[in-house]
């Protein structure tokens, strides 16, 4: 098979509709949009949840429940299995080494470590948080986890 004889599956490609090709194409003239009223003018229409001038849905539910978004911490996320495989048995891990090696692009709100993947060098990791599964496995093969 050659690049110049491929084509679509027959009956999956149709050409599209033209619409104002004159009154036996059954669609021409006002093509679809009735007679005058706004949704036949050009950029007609109204906005999505627009009805009418009464009240609309969105605006008539009360707000509730509370918005996190100005108090949330983002931490980067580094996985053991990512340390296991860039890092050297013994070696202290930073953040500032993390950044260097761009396992991390940012260091955000901090840097949180996960117990993703399995571990067998020893380390000494310094990181904002770890989760306890991560810290148990560090600590289990003779590394430490230090909170800065």
């Amino acid at each position: 098979m050659k690049l110049h004889e491929l084509s679509p599956a027959p009956g999956s490609v149709k050409n599209r509709f033209r619409k104002g090709r004159g009154i036996g194409s059954g669609n021409g003239k006002t093509s679809g949009k009735g007679h005058k009223g706004q949704n036949a003018r050009s950029g007609g229409g109204v906005r999505p949840g627009f009805e009418g001038g009464q009240l609309p849905l969105y605006r008539r539910l009360p707000k509730r429940g509370f918005k996190n978004f100005m108090f949330k911490k983002e931490y980067a996320i580094v996985n053991l299995e990512t340390l296991e495989n860039k890092f050297n048995d013994g070696d202290e891990i930073t953040i500032e080494k993390l950044l260097e090696s761009r396992i991390i692009k940012k260091r955000l709100d901090g840097v949180k470590i996960l117990a993703d993947g399995d571990l067998t060098k020893k380390f000494t990791v310094k990181a904002d948080l770890f989760s306890e599964t991560a810290k148990n496995k560090i600590e289990s093969v003779g590394g430490k986890a230090e909170v800065i």
